[in-house]
Protein backbone atom coordinates (compact mmCIF):
# COMPACT_ATOMS: atom_id res chain seq x y z
CA UNK A 1 0.00 0.00 0.00
CA UNK A 2 0.55 3.63 -0.32
CA UNK A 3 -0.21 7.10 0.03
CA UNK A 4 0.56 10.30 -2.10
CA UNK A 5 2.26 12.98 -0.44
CA UNK A 6 2.82 16.10 -2.33
CA UNK A 7 5.50 18.52 -0.97
CA UNK A 8 2.67 21.52 -1.35
CA UNK A 9 0.42 19.61 0.95
CA UNK A 10 2.20 20.02 4.32
CA UNK A 11 0.05 21.87 6.86
CA UNK A 12 1.44 24.70 8.55
CA UNK A 13 2.56 27.14 4.92
CA UNK A 14 1.00 30.56 5.42
CA UNK A 15 1.85 31.36 1.69
CA UNK A 16 1.83 29.50 -1.42
CA UNK A 17 4.15 26.46 -1.96
CA UNK A 18 6.57 27.26 -4.66
CA UNK A 19 6.56 23.43 -5.28
CA UNK A 20 2.60 23.59 -5.83
CA UNK A 21 2.71 25.78 -9.00
CA UNK A 22 2.72 23.01 -11.14
CA UNK A 23 -0.62 23.20 -13.76
CA UNK A 24 -1.24 26.23 -16.39
CA UNK A 25 -4.35 27.46 -17.60
CA UNK A 26 -5.35 30.70 -19.26
CA UNK A 27 -3.89 32.43 -22.32
CA UNK A 28 -0.60 30.71 -20.95
CA UNK A 29 -2.26 27.56 -22.31
CA UNK A 30 -2.33 28.40 -25.69
CA UNK A 31 2.15 28.09 -25.67
CA UNK A 32 2.15 25.44 -23.04
CA UNK A 33 -1.11 23.05 -24.12
CA UNK A 34 0.97 20.47 -25.00
CA UNK A 35 2.25 20.20 -21.22
CA UNK A 36 -1.19 19.05 -19.94
CA UNK A 37 -0.78 15.50 -21.36
CA UNK A 38 2.15 14.66 -19.42
CA UNK A 39 1.60 16.63 -16.45
CA UNK A 40 -0.51 14.88 -13.99
CA UNK A 41 2.15 11.86 -14.96
CA UNK A 42 5.43 13.95 -14.05
CA UNK A 43 3.42 15.64 -10.90
CA UNK A 44 2.90 11.31 -9.83
CA UNK A 45 6.32 9.93 -10.89
CA UNK A 46 7.97 12.75 -8.89
CA UNK A 47 5.55 13.02 -5.90
CA UNK A 48 4.02 10.02 -4.59
CA UNK A 49 6.07 8.33 -2.20
CA UNK A 50 5.17 5.08 -0.35
CA UNK A 51 3.97 5.95 3.31
CA UNK A 52 2.35 2.78 4.76
CA UNK A 53 0.68 3.28 8.02
CA UNK A 54 1.45 6.94 7.71
CA UNK A 55 -0.50 9.23 9.87
CA UNK A 56 -1.62 12.43 8.77
CA UNK A 57 -4.48 14.52 8.03
CA UNK A 58 -6.25 14.55 4.48
CA UNK A 59 -3.99 16.64 2.01
CA UNK A 60 -6.29 19.98 1.91
CA UNK A 61 -6.91 19.88 5.72
CA UNK A 62 -4.07 22.24 6.62
CA UNK A 63 -2.98 25.25 8.63
CA UNK A 64 -5.11 28.17 8.28
CA UNK A 65 -8.13 26.44 6.95
CA UNK A 66 -12.08 27.47 7.34
CA UNK A 67 -14.24 24.80 8.86
CA UNK A 68 -17.92 25.17 8.64
CA UNK A 69 -19.58 26.86 11.54
CA UNK A 70 -22.36 26.23 13.21
CA UNK A 71 -24.97 24.60 13.50
CA UNK A 72 -23.81 22.59 10.82
CA UNK A 73 -20.59 20.08 12.12
CA UNK A 74 -17.43 20.07 10.81
CA UNK A 75 -15.69 17.10 9.59
CA UNK A 76 -11.73 16.43 10.16
CA UNK A 77 -10.38 12.74 8.74
CA UNK A 78 -7.54 11.69 7.47
CA UNK A 79 -4.78 8.29 7.78
CA UNK A 80 -3.19 6.38 9.56
CA UNK A 81 -2.19 2.51 11.10
CA UNK A 82 -4.76 -0.43 10.91
CA UNK A 83 -6.83 -0.24 13.98
CA UNK A 84 -5.64 2.31 15.51
CA UNK A 85 -7.25 4.74 18.44
CA UNK A 86 -7.68 8.25 17.43
CA UNK A 87 -8.00 11.21 20.11
CA UNK A 88 -8.87 14.47 18.43
CA UNK A 89 -8.61 17.56 20.87
CA UNK A 90 -9.59 21.20 20.17
CA UNK A 91 -11.23 24.25 22.59
CA UNK A 92 -11.27 21.75 26.11
CA UNK A 93 -13.12 18.72 24.25
CA UNK A 94 -11.98 15.05 23.30
CA UNK A 95 -13.19 13.22 20.35
CA UNK A 96 -11.95 9.49 20.16
CA UNK A 97 -12.43 7.49 17.41
CA UNK A 98 -10.78 4.57 15.45
CA UNK A 99 -9.25 3.99 11.74
CA UNK A 100 -10.80 1.22 9.55
CA UNK A 101 -10.99 0.05 6.05
CA UNK A 102 -12.95 1.26 3.37
CA UNK A 103 -13.23 -0.07 -0.10
CA UNK A 104 -13.66 3.08 -1.96
CA UNK A 105 -10.48 3.99 -1.06
CA UNK A 106 -7.90 3.46 -3.69
CA UNK A 107 -5.15 3.71 -1.50
CA UNK A 108 -5.68 0.83 0.56
CA UNK A 109 -5.50 2.64 3.22
CA UNK A 110 -7.11 2.75 7.05
CA UNK A 111 -9.00 6.10 7.32
CA UNK A 112 -9.94 8.04 10.65
CA UNK A 113 -13.00 10.28 10.48
CA UNK A 114 -14.19 12.46 13.19
CA UNK A 115 -17.51 14.77 13.39
CA UNK A 116 -16.65 17.80 15.53
CA UNK A 117 -19.86 19.46 17.93
CA UNK A 118 -21.48 22.87 16.02
CA UNK A 119 -18.74 25.04 16.71
CA UNK A 120 -20.27 28.93 17.12
CA UNK A 121 -17.27 30.57 17.91
CA UNK A 122 -14.83 31.49 14.98
CA UNK A 123 -11.69 30.50 16.60
CA UNK A 124 -8.49 30.69 15.57
CA UNK A 125 -8.20 26.83 17.10
CA UNK A 126 -5.47 24.74 17.43
CA UNK A 127 -6.26 21.01 16.07
CA UNK A 128 -4.33 18.38 17.71
CA UNK A 129 -4.78 14.55 17.22
CA UNK A 130 -3.33 12.21 18.67
CA UNK A 131 -2.72 8.17 17.43
CA UNK A 132 -1.92 5.22 19.68
CA UNK A 133 -0.11 2.51 18.36
CA UNK A 134 -0.26 -0.92 19.26
CA UNK A 135 2.98 -0.75 21.09
CA UNK A 136 1.85 2.03 23.01
CA UNK A 137 3.64 4.81 20.99
CA UNK A 138 2.00 7.99 20.93
CA UNK A 139 1.90 10.02 17.51
CA UNK A 140 0.06 13.31 17.05
CA UNK A 141 -0.76 15.56 14.39
CA UNK A 142 -1.86 19.56 14.58
CA UNK A 143 -3.57 21.68 12.81
CA UNK A 144 -3.07 25.33 13.29
CA UNK A 145 -5.13 28.93 13.28
CA UNK A 146 -8.49 27.17 12.27
CA UNK A 147 -11.15 29.30 11.80
CA UNK A 148 -15.28 28.46 11.92
CA UNK A 149 -17.16 30.17 9.15
CA UNK A 150 -18.80 29.14 5.99
CA UNK A 151 -17.21 27.19 3.30
CA UNK A 152 -17.90 27.61 -0.65
CA UNK A 153 -16.59 25.47 -3.11
CA UNK A 154 -15.87 28.01 -6.49
CA UNK A 155 -15.78 25.73 -9.86
CA UNK A 156 -16.45 25.90 -13.74
CA UNK A 157 -14.19 27.23 -16.64
CA UNK A 158 -11.56 29.63 -17.90
CA UNK A 159 -14.27 32.47 -15.91
CA UNK A 160 -13.89 31.17 -12.82
CA UNK A 161 -10.40 30.28 -12.90
CA UNK A 162 -9.03 34.07 -14.46
CA UNK A 163 -7.17 34.93 -11.47
CA UNK A 164 -7.44 38.57 -9.87
CA UNK A 165 -4.00 39.77 -11.51
CA UNK A 166 -5.86 39.94 -14.61
CA UNK A 167 -9.17 41.99 -13.90
CA UNK A 168 -9.35 45.59 -13.80
CA UNK A 169 -8.29 47.31 -10.64
CA UNK A 170 -6.42 44.35 -9.86
CA UNK A 171 -3.30 46.64 -8.24
CA UNK A 172 -5.61 47.64 -5.70
CA UNK A 173 -7.74 44.82 -4.84
CA UNK A 174 -4.24 42.75 -4.35
CA UNK A 175 -2.90 45.59 -2.46
CA UNK A 176 -5.81 45.52 -0.49
CA UNK A 177 -6.47 41.83 0.44
CA UNK A 178 -4.34 41.92 3.61
CA UNK A 179 -7.46 43.76 5.05
CA UNK A 180 -9.71 40.29 5.03
CA UNK A 181 -7.35 38.03 7.44
CA UNK A 182 -10.75 35.90 7.68
CA UNK A 183 -11.49 35.31 4.10
CA UNK A 184 -8.80 31.89 3.62
CA UNK A 185 -8.06 30.91 0.39
CA UNK A 186 -7.26 27.43 -1.55
CA UNK A 187 -6.68 26.45 -5.00
CA UNK A 188 -6.73 23.07 -6.12
CA UNK A 189 -4.60 22.12 -9.37
CA UNK A 190 -6.00 20.43 -12.96
CA UNK A 191 -5.35 17.36 -12.64
CA UNK A 192 -7.98 14.67 -14.13
CA UNK A 193 -8.53 11.33 -12.77
CA UNK A 194 -10.17 8.30 -14.55
CA UNK A 195 -12.00 7.05 -11.17
CA UNK A 196 -13.22 9.07 -8.08
CA UNK A 197 -10.45 9.65 -5.78
CA UNK A 198 -10.10 10.45 -1.75
CA UNK A 199 -7.52 13.03 -1.92
CA UNK A 200 -6.57 15.99 -4.38
CA UNK A 201 -4.03 15.00 -7.28
CA UNK A 202 -2.12 18.60 -6.53
CA UNK A 203 -2.53 21.44 -4.74
CA UNK A 204 -1.41 24.87 -6.44
CA UNK A 205 -2.57 26.96 -3.62
CA UNK A 206 -2.28 25.66 0.21
CA UNK A 207 -4.56 27.42 2.63
CA UNK A 208 -3.81 31.08 3.15
CA UNK A 209 -4.89 33.73 4.86
CA UNK A 210 -5.95 36.17 2.34
CA UNK A 211 -2.60 38.82 1.45
CA UNK A 212 -1.04 40.35 -1.92
CA UNK A 213 0.73 37.16 -2.24
CA UNK A 214 -2.43 34.69 -1.52
CA UNK A 215 -4.53 37.03 -3.55
CA UNK A 216 -2.68 38.17 -6.23
CA UNK A 217 -0.86 34.54 -7.27
CA UNK A 218 0.26 33.89 -10.91
CA UNK A 219 -1.50 34.29 -13.71
CA UNK A 220 -4.84 31.78 -13.93
CA UNK A 221 -2.75 29.87 -11.26
CA UNK A 222 -4.40 31.57 -8.01
CA UNK A 223 -6.21 33.40 -6.72
CA UNK A 224 -9.83 33.01 -9.11
CA UNK A 225 -10.82 36.60 -9.34
CA UNK A 226 -14.81 35.71 -8.86
CA UNK A 227 -14.22 33.38 -6.24
CA UNK A 228 -12.25 36.04 -4.50
CA UNK A 229 -14.47 38.86 -4.86
CA UNK A 230 -17.85 36.81 -3.96
CA UNK A 231 -16.05 35.76 -0.66
CA UNK A 232 -14.73 39.28 0.57
CA UNK A 233 -17.93 40.87 -0.64
CA UNK A 234 -20.40 38.20 1.49
CA UNK A 235 -17.48 38.30 4.01
CA UNK A 236 -17.89 42.13 4.65
CA UNK A 237 -21.74 41.51 4.20
CA UNK A 238 -21.82 38.80 7.23
CA UNK A 239 -20.05 41.62 9.28
CA UNK A 240 -16.49 39.89 9.40
CA UNK A 241 -17.82 36.03 9.10
CA UNK A 242 -15.13 33.86 8.72
CA UNK A 243 -15.14 32.42 4.68
CA UNK A 244 -13.21 29.89 3.32
CA UNK A 245 -12.30 29.86 -0.69
CA UNK A 246 -11.93 26.48 -2.54
CA UNK A 247 -11.09 27.30 -6.30
CA UNK A 248 -10.99 24.47 -8.07
CA UNK A 249 -11.89 25.06 -12.18
CA UNK A 250 -10.26 24.42 -15.56
CA UNK A 251 -10.61 26.68 -18.65
CA UNK A 252 -12.30 25.11 -21.72
CA UNK A 253 -13.96 22.35 -20.25
CA UNK A 254 -17.97 21.34 -20.51
CA UNK A 255 -20.18 20.72 -18.14
CA UNK A 256 -19.81 17.01 -18.80
CA UNK A 257 -16.21 16.96 -17.32
CA UNK A 258 -17.53 17.69 -14.05
CA UNK A 259 -20.38 15.05 -13.63
CA UNK A 260 -20.08 11.92 -12.12
CA UNK A 261 -21.64 9.10 -14.53
CA UNK A 262 -24.78 8.63 -13.13
CA UNK A 263 -26.17 12.22 -13.61
CA UNK A 264 -24.63 11.76 -17.59
CA UNK A 265 -27.32 8.45 -18.12
CA UNK A 266 -30.05 10.92 -16.31
CA UNK A 267 -29.45 13.13 -19.42
CA UNK A 268 -29.17 10.14 -22.04
CA UNK A 269 -25.90 10.73 -22.07
CA UNK A 270 -23.55 8.16 -22.23
CA UNK A 271 -20.70 8.77 -24.24
CA UNK A 272 -17.05 9.51 -22.85
CA UNK A 273 -15.79 12.21 -24.33
CA UNK A 274 -16.61 16.21 -25.47
CA UNK A 275 -17.71 15.86 -29.12
CA UNK A 276 -19.01 19.77 -29.58
CA UNK A 277 -18.12 21.00 -32.65
CA UNK A 278 -19.46 24.29 -31.50
CA UNK A 279 -17.18 24.20 -28.43
CA UNK A 280 -13.95 23.30 -30.33
CA UNK A 281 -14.73 25.89 -33.27
CA UNK A 282 -14.89 28.65 -31.01
CA UNK A 283 -11.94 28.19 -29.12
CA UNK A 284 -9.59 26.89 -31.38
CA UNK A 285 -6.33 29.27 -31.17
CA UNK A 286 -8.87 32.43 -29.34
CA UNK A 287 -8.80 30.51 -26.02
CA UNK A 288 -7.75 27.24 -24.11
CA UNK A 289 -6.32 24.33 -25.70
CA UNK A 290 -8.98 21.14 -24.95
CA UNK A 291 -8.03 19.92 -21.95
CA UNK A 292 -6.58 16.12 -22.17
CA UNK A 293 -9.58 14.77 -20.07
CA UNK A 294 -12.97 12.70 -20.87
CA UNK A 295 -16.58 13.12 -18.83
CA UNK A 296 -16.90 13.12 -15.05
CA UNK A 297 -12.79 13.20 -15.06
CA UNK A 298 -12.80 16.32 -13.26
CA UNK A 299 -16.13 15.42 -10.87
CA UNK A 300 -13.20 12.55 -9.99
CA UNK A 301 -10.66 14.62 -9.24
CA UNK A 302 -11.48 18.35 -8.29
CA UNK A 303 -14.73 17.86 -7.10
CA UNK A 304 -15.03 14.49 -5.07
CA UNK A 305 -12.22 14.44 -2.97
CA UNK A 306 -13.92 17.73 -1.16
CA UNK A 307 -16.92 15.88 -0.72
CA UNK A 308 -16.07 14.73 2.64
CA UNK A 309 -15.71 18.20 3.86
CA UNK A 310 -18.73 19.94 4.98
CA UNK A 311 -19.85 23.34 3.00
CA UNK A 312 -22.30 25.75 3.06
CA UNK A 313 -22.29 26.09 -0.80
CA UNK A 314 -21.29 26.75 -4.13
CA UNK A 315 -20.65 29.03 -6.79
CA UNK A 316 -20.25 28.17 -10.69
CA UNK A 317 -18.98 30.05 -13.90
CA UNK A 318 -18.96 27.69 -17.43
CA UNK A 319 -20.83 27.07 -20.37
CA UNK A 320 -18.58 29.00 -23.22
CA UNK A 321 -17.65 25.44 -23.81
CA UNK A 322 -21.06 23.78 -24.28
CA UNK A 323 -22.87 26.81 -26.13
CA UNK A 324 -24.72 25.48 -28.73
CA UNK A 325 -25.46 22.01 -26.66
CA UNK A 326 -29.30 21.64 -26.55
CA UNK A 327 -29.02 19.53 -23.79
CA UNK A 328 -27.19 21.82 -21.34
CA UNK A 329 -30.64 22.55 -19.04
CA UNK A 330 -30.90 18.95 -18.04
CA UNK A 331 -27.20 18.13 -17.50
CA UNK A 332 -26.78 21.79 -15.63
CA UNK A 333 -29.74 20.55 -13.50
CA UNK A 334 -28.49 16.89 -12.67
CA UNK A 335 -24.74 17.90 -12.13
CA UNK A 336 -26.03 20.63 -9.12
CA UNK A 337 -28.47 17.69 -7.75
CA UNK A 338 -25.67 15.04 -8.38
CA UNK A 339 -23.12 17.40 -6.31
CA UNK A 340 -25.76 18.27 -3.58
CA UNK A 341 -26.62 14.25 -3.17
CA UNK A 342 -22.55 13.37 -2.77
CA UNK A 343 -22.10 15.72 -0.57
CA UNK A 344 -25.33 15.20 1.54
CA UNK A 345 -24.04 11.35 1.41
CA UNK A 346 -20.23 11.21 2.37
CA UNK A 347 -20.62 14.05 5.28
CA UNK A 348 -23.70 11.72 6.75
CA UNK A 349 -26.29 14.34 5.68
CA UNK A 350 -24.27 17.23 7.50
CA UNK A 351 -24.14 18.78 4.04
CA UNK A 352 -27.60 20.68 3.44
CA UNK A 353 -29.24 18.65 0.73
CA UNK A 354 -30.14 21.47 -1.06
CA UNK A 355 -26.88 23.43 0.07
CA UNK A 356 -26.90 27.11 -1.85
CA UNK A 357 -25.85 27.05 -5.60
CA UNK A 358 -24.86 29.98 -7.71
CA UNK A 359 -23.68 30.89 -10.76
CA UNK A 360 -22.72 33.93 -13.34
CA UNK A 361 -24.81 33.74 -16.70
CA UNK A 362 -22.60 33.88 -19.74
CA UNK A 363 -21.12 37.07 -19.99
CA UNK A 364 -19.95 38.26 -23.52
CA UNK A 365 -17.73 37.07 -26.51
CA UNK A 366 -17.38 38.49 -30.13
CA UNK A 367 -17.39 42.33 -30.22
CA UNK A 368 -20.34 41.85 -33.32
CA UNK A 369 -23.83 42.68 -31.26
CA UNK A 370 -25.22 41.05 -34.74
CA UNK A 371 -23.85 38.10 -33.67
CA UNK A 372 -26.13 35.75 -32.19
CA UNK A 373 -24.35 32.47 -31.53
CA UNK A 374 -24.86 29.53 -28.89
CA UNK A 375 -24.58 32.27 -26.09
CA UNK A 376 -28.35 33.40 -26.19
CA UNK A 377 -29.86 29.77 -25.94
CA UNK A 378 -27.49 28.80 -23.42
CA UNK A 379 -28.24 31.68 -20.53
CA UNK A 380 -31.61 30.79 -21.09
CA UNK A 381 -30.70 26.85 -20.39
CA UNK A 382 -28.54 28.05 -17.04
CA UNK A 383 -31.89 29.10 -15.87
CA UNK A 384 -33.37 25.59 -16.30
CA UNK A 385 -35.70 27.10 -19.49
CA UNK A 386 -37.24 29.52 -16.80
CA UNK A 387 -35.26 32.42 -17.43
CA UNK A 388 -34.53 33.68 -14.05
CA UNK A 389 -33.45 32.09 -10.78
CA UNK A 390 -34.62 31.10 -8.13
CA UNK A 391 -36.77 28.86 -9.88
CA UNK A 392 -38.89 25.74 -8.48
CA UNK A 393 -37.18 23.62 -11.30
CA UNK A 394 -34.27 22.80 -9.09
CA UNK A 395 -34.62 24.67 -5.72
CA UNK A 396 -32.15 27.33 -4.12
CA UNK A 397 -30.53 28.50 -7.04
CA UNK A 398 -28.92 31.91 -7.80
CA UNK A 399 -27.15 33.80 -10.56
CA UNK A 400 -25.57 37.25 -11.55
CA UNK A 401 -26.67 38.51 -15.01
CA UNK A 402 -23.65 39.08 -17.07
CA UNK A 403 -24.50 39.81 -20.61
CA UNK A 404 -24.28 43.50 -20.50
CA UNK A 405 -20.95 43.70 -18.95
CA UNK A 406 -18.54 43.66 -22.78
CA UNK A 407 -15.00 43.87 -22.27
CA UNK A 408 -14.16 43.50 -26.33
CA UNK A 409 -9.92 43.67 -25.86
CA UNK A 410 -10.53 40.51 -23.82
CA UNK A 411 -13.13 38.67 -25.61
CA UNK A 412 -14.57 36.01 -23.94
CA UNK A 413 -12.55 36.17 -20.90
CA UNK A 414 -14.47 39.97 -19.57
CA UNK A 415 -12.02 41.56 -16.84
CA UNK A 416 -15.19 43.52 -15.41
CA UNK A 417 -15.21 41.09 -12.51
CA UNK A 418 -16.02 43.52 -9.74
CA UNK A 419 -19.55 43.58 -11.44
CA UNK A 420 -19.72 40.03 -11.32
CA UNK A 421 -18.57 39.50 -7.66
CA UNK A 422 -21.19 42.84 -6.78
CA UNK A 423 -24.15 40.75 -8.47
CA UNK A 424 -23.38 37.24 -7.99
CA UNK A 425 -22.86 37.78 -3.96
CA UNK A 426 -26.30 39.91 -3.45
CA UNK A 427 -27.50 37.11 -4.63
CA UNK A 428 -26.61 34.76 -2.51
CA UNK A 429 -27.51 37.06 0.56
CA UNK A 430 -30.81 37.07 -0.62
CA UNK A 431 -30.85 33.18 -1.57
CA UNK A 432 -28.39 31.27 0.45
CA UNK A 433 -28.24 34.02 3.65
CA UNK A 434 -32.06 34.80 3.58
CA UNK A 435 -31.11 39.12 3.53
CA UNK A 436 -33.48 41.29 2.81
CA UNK A 437 -31.47 42.81 -0.09
CA UNK A 438 -32.24 43.74 -3.24
CA UNK A 439 -30.18 41.29 -5.61
CA UNK A 440 -32.11 40.86 -9.32
CA UNK A 441 -33.30 43.03 -11.84
CA UNK A 442 -36.49 43.37 -13.16
CA UNK A 443 -37.99 39.90 -14.28
CA UNK A 444 -40.74 39.55 -16.76
CA UNK A 445 -44.07 39.10 -15.75
CA UNK A 446 -46.41 38.59 -18.23
CA UNK A 447 -46.59 39.65 -22.10
CA UNK A 448 -49.66 41.32 -23.33
CA UNK A 449 -50.36 40.93 -27.56
CA UNK A 450 -53.47 41.30 -29.07
CA UNK A 451 -53.60 39.75 -32.48
CA UNK A 452 -53.20 42.00 -35.46
CA UNK A 453 -52.28 44.51 -32.80
CA UNK A 454 -49.66 47.01 -33.03
CA UNK A 455 -47.99 47.59 -29.73
CA UNK A 456 -46.34 44.76 -26.75
CA UNK A 457 -47.16 45.46 -23.31
CA UNK A 458 -44.38 43.98 -21.25
CA UNK A 459 -44.70 43.93 -16.98
CA UNK A 460 -42.04 43.62 -15.07
CA UNK A 461 -41.69 42.27 -10.97
CA UNK A 462 -38.94 41.30 -8.38
CA UNK A 463 -38.36 45.26 -8.03
CA UNK A 464 -40.25 48.59 -7.16
CA UNK A 465 -38.90 50.64 -10.76
CA UNK A 466 -37.50 49.96 -13.43
CA UNK A 467 -34.80 51.97 -15.53
CA UNK A 468 -34.98 52.31 -19.46
CA UNK A 469 -31.87 52.89 -19.99
CA UNK A 470 -32.16 52.50 -24.04
CA UNK A 471 -35.17 51.52 -26.48
CA UNK A 472 -33.53 48.51 -28.45
CA UNK A 473 -32.50 45.51 -27.61
CA UNK A 474 -36.25 43.83 -27.87
CA UNK A 475 -37.27 41.69 -31.46
CA UNK A 476 -40.55 39.91 -32.50
CA UNK A 477 -41.42 37.61 -35.32
CA UNK A 478 -44.27 37.06 -37.27
CA UNK A 479 -42.87 34.66 -39.64
CA UNK A 480 -44.88 31.35 -38.06
CA UNK A 481 -42.70 28.18 -37.67
CA UNK A 482 -40.22 30.10 -40.26
CA UNK A 483 -38.96 32.29 -36.87
CA UNK A 484 -36.35 29.55 -36.57
CA UNK A 485 -34.59 31.32 -38.58
CA UNK A 486 -32.89 34.36 -36.67
CA UNK A 487 -32.67 36.42 -39.56
CA UNK A 488 -36.61 36.77 -39.93
CA UNK A 489 -36.45 38.54 -36.29
CA UNK A 490 -36.69 42.43 -36.24
CA UNK A 491 -36.18 44.91 -33.84
CA UNK A 492 -39.03 46.32 -31.67
CA UNK A 493 -38.40 49.89 -29.99
CA UNK A 494 -39.44 50.51 -26.89
CA UNK A 495 -42.12 54.09 -27.24
CA UNK A 496 -43.14 53.82 -23.51
CA UNK A 497 -43.09 52.85 -19.98
CA UNK A 498 -45.65 53.15 -17.30
CA UNK A 499 -44.64 52.10 -13.61
CA UNK A 500 -43.22 48.83 -14.08
CA UNK A 501 -44.95 48.34 -17.75
CA UNK A 502 -43.29 48.94 -21.12
CA UNK A 503 -44.82 49.25 -24.55
CA UNK A 504 -43.07 48.16 -27.57
CA UNK A 505 -44.27 49.25 -30.84
CA UNK A 506 -45.03 46.23 -33.51
CA UNK A 507 -42.38 46.73 -36.65
CA UNK A 508 -44.44 48.14 -39.72
CA UNK A 509 -43.28 44.48 -41.59
CA UNK A 510 -45.70 42.53 -38.82
CA UNK A 511 -48.43 45.01 -38.44
CA UNK A 512 -51.52 42.85 -38.81
CA UNK A 513 -49.94 39.45 -38.79
CA UNK A 514 -49.86 36.98 -36.09
CA UNK A 515 -46.96 37.63 -33.57
CA UNK A 516 -44.99 34.12 -33.13
CA UNK A 517 -42.47 34.99 -30.88
CA UNK A 518 -40.63 37.81 -28.97
CA UNK A 519 -37.30 37.80 -27.40
CA UNK A 520 -34.57 40.20 -25.67
CA UNK A 521 -31.02 40.45 -25.71
CA UNK A 522 -30.57 37.79 -28.04
CA UNK A 523 -27.19 38.18 -28.96
CA UNK A 524 -23.72 36.76 -28.26
CA UNK A 525 -22.89 40.56 -27.23
CA UNK A 526 -26.13 42.44 -27.31
CA UNK A 527 -25.16 46.13 -26.07
CA UNK A 528 -22.45 48.01 -24.92
CA UNK A 529 -20.84 48.14 -21.26
CA UNK A 530 -23.61 48.48 -19.28
CA UNK A 531 -26.07 49.65 -21.86
CA UNK A 532 -28.75 47.22 -21.87
CA UNK A 533 -32.96 48.37 -22.03
CA UNK A 534 -34.03 47.43 -18.97
CA UNK A 535 -32.58 48.04 -15.35
CA UNK A 536 -33.74 48.16 -11.75
CA UNK A 537 -34.53 51.56 -10.97
CA UNK A 538 -33.02 51.46 -7.62
CA UNK A 539 -30.01 49.68 -7.90
CA UNK A 540 -28.48 50.56 -11.55
CA UNK A 541 -25.62 47.60 -11.24
CA UNK A 542 -28.94 44.85 -11.69
CA UNK A 543 -30.17 44.39 -15.35
CA UNK A 544 -33.00 42.37 -16.16
CA UNK A 545 -32.24 38.83 -17.59
CA UNK A 546 -32.31 38.07 -21.35
CA UNK A 547 -36.12 36.54 -22.54
CA UNK A 548 -37.75 34.61 -25.10
CA UNK A 549 -41.56 34.08 -25.41
CA UNK A 550 -43.51 32.04 -27.95
CA UNK A 551 -47.02 33.08 -28.62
Amino acid sequence: MSHTVLQSFKSGSSSPSNESQLSCGGEACEKCGACRDWLGLLVLVFLIAPCNGVFRFANYLQDHMVLQRAPQRAIIWGYGDASASVTLKMNDKIYTTMTRKEPTNALGADIWSITLDPMPEEGPFDIKVEETLSNGTLLTITLHDVLFGDVWICSGQSNMQMTVSLIFNATEEIANAGNYPKVRLFTASLIPSAVPVEELLGINLNWSVASPSSVGGPNWNYMSAVCWLYGRMIHEALGGRPIGLIATSWGGTPVEFWMPPSALHECNDTTSVQKNEIMTAQFTDRSFAAPPVNHSNLFNAMIYPFTRMVIYGSIWYQGEANAGNPTYACKFAKMIESWRQVWNQRTNGITDLQFPFGFVQLSTFTNDTRYIGGFPMLRWQQTFNVGYVPNNVVPKVFMAVALDLRDDPNGIHPRTKHDVGYRLSRAGLAVAYGQSVEFQGPIVQSVTYTSGGQTVNIAYTAVSSIELRNPAGFEVCCQGSQCSNDALWVQSSVSGKSGLTITLTVPSTCVGKQLYGLRYLWRETPCSFKQAAIYSGTDANLPSPPYIKFF
